[in-house]
C-alpha cells in the first residue's frame, strides 16, 4: 500500500503565537519536525500541509514539499483529508499524520502505529508510551486506556485509569499510557472520520480522536517503551525543547 506522510501546520495557535515559525535550535519548528519525519523513511512521499504562506515559504526553503490547504480546517485530520482528496495523491492508500509540533517523535512508535493499519487491520493506528504516574495531574498530556486486543478504549486529559486506592499504586505499572501525536489512517477511515458530526465528548475534552472513537472507528494503539515527549504548545514548552535539543546535540 502506498503511504503518504502529512505534517499539518497551522499558524493560528493561541498559546504559542506563530508556532510553526518559532525557532528550535536556530530553525523554524516546522522545519525541525519535517527533518525528523523524513529521517524515519515512513512512506512513499512526505508533505507539509498548511494554510499560511509564511509557513509554506519556510518549509519549502528547507526542501520540503508543501501543499496549501484551506483556513477552514478545524483539526490536523481535516487538513490531512483535504490533502488526500487532491488528484495528485489519489493513488495513496495509507496516510500518516505526524503533528507539526512534535520534533522529538519516536520513530519506532510511528512505525508501530503504521503497522496497526497495514498489518493488524485497525481503521486507525496510533501510539502510546509507558509513562510515570506524574502525567496524571497534567491535562496537557493526553492519556489512553487500551484493551487486551490493543484497541483504544478511551482517551482523556483526566487521570485514567483512575487509581482509587493509593496503596495499590503498583497496579498502574505498564498501564499509565501517554498518547503520542501520530495517527495513521486508511483512506476509507480518514474519509469516514471527517464526515462525522462533532461529538459532545470531543467538545468536552477538546480531543479530536473522541469523535471517531465514539462512532465505532477502531484505533489500534502501539505501546512503546521509548521516550515520550509532549508537543510544543507554550513558551515554556519551547524553552524546554531548546534545552533538550542542546542536551541531545552535546552527547
Amino acid at each position: 500500500m502506498r503511504t503518504l506522510v502529512v505534517i499539518p501546520a497551522r499558524l493560528g495557535a493561541v498559546r504559542l503565537p506563530q508556532k510553526p515559525l518559532r525557532e528550535l535550535a536556530g530553525r523554524p519548528l516546522i522545519v525541525r519536525v519535517w527533518e525528523r519525519v523524513i529521517s524515519m523513511d515512513l512512506g512513499d512521499a512526505c508533505v507539509v500541509a498548511t494554510d499560511d504562506e509564511s509557513v509554506r515559504k519556510a518549509a519549502a526553503e528547507a526542501g520540503a514539499e508543501v501543499v496549501m490547504t484551506s483556513k477552514t480546517c478545524d483539526s490536523g485530520t481535516d487538513r490531512v483529508a483535504e490533502v488526500a482528496r487532491k488528484p495528485e495523491f489519489s493513488d495513496f492508500d495509507v496516510f500518516v499524520n505526524v503533528q507539526g509540533d512534535e520534533p522529538f517523535m519516536d520513530a519506532a512508535a510511528v512505525c508501530a502505529a503504521k503497522e496497526m493499519v497495514t498489518s493488524q487491520s485497525f481503521d486507525v493506528g496510533t501510539a502510546a508510551a509507558r509513562a510515570r504516574s506524574w502525567i496524571f495531574d497534567d491535562p496537557g498530556i493526553v492519556k489512553v486506556v487500551v484493551g487486551d486486543d490493543a484497541r483504544a478504549l478511551y482517551f482523556s486529559r483526566a487521570p485514567i485509569p483512575y487509581l482509587r486506592d493509593r496503596k495499590d499504586e503498583a497496579m498502574l505499572d505498564g498501564r499509565t499510557l501517554q498518547h503520542l501525536g501520530v495517527y495513521v489512517y486508511t483512506r476509507a477511515a480518514l474519509e469516514k472520520w471527517v464526515a462525522l458530526p462533532p461529538h459532545p465528548l470531543e467538545a468536552i475534552e477538546r480531543l479530536e480522536q473522541l469523535r471517531p472513537l465514539a462512532a465505532g472507528i477502531s484505533f489500534g494503539v502501539a505501546i512503546t517503551d521509548g521516550p515520550a515527549y509532549a508537543g510544543i504548545d507554550t513558551e515554556d514548552d519551547l524553552a524546554d525543547a531548546n534545552a533538550r535539543w542542546a542536551e541531545i546535540s552535546a552527547r
